[in-house]
């Protein structure tokens, strides 16, 4: 019974840890100015973040292909957001 219980409140601590990093996702592409352009469910200006996650899933370049073409403005307008913000904005999209 007692392990019943801690593997629940593992789940629960589990799910409320994943939500909050979303969350932080979500306020640092709204700060970097990406949902300017991107919706995570919607086509803005640009492509909704998860029709990017499907387009690039199961290939193994993924994010370094995403984050040159972010950090170097080829294909994709300059972005005000650090190389490091990139590279964990590129995760959490990818992740979708």
């Amino acid at each position: 019974m007692k392990s019943m219980m801690m593997l629940a409140l593992t789940t629960i601590a589990l799910a409320a840890a994943g939500t909050a990093v979303a969350q932080d996702q979500s306020a640092l592409a709204k700060s970097s100015g990406c949902l300017n352009c991107h919706d995570v469910d919607a086509k803005k200006m640009g492509p909704s973040y998860k029709s990017v996650a499907a387009k690039y899933k199961g290939k193994a370049d993924a994010e370094a292909t995403l984050v040159t073409a972010i950090t170097t403005a080829k294909g994709h307008p300059a972005v005000k957001a650090s190389p490091d913000d990139v590279k964990t904005l590129v995760k959490w999209v990818l992740s979708m």
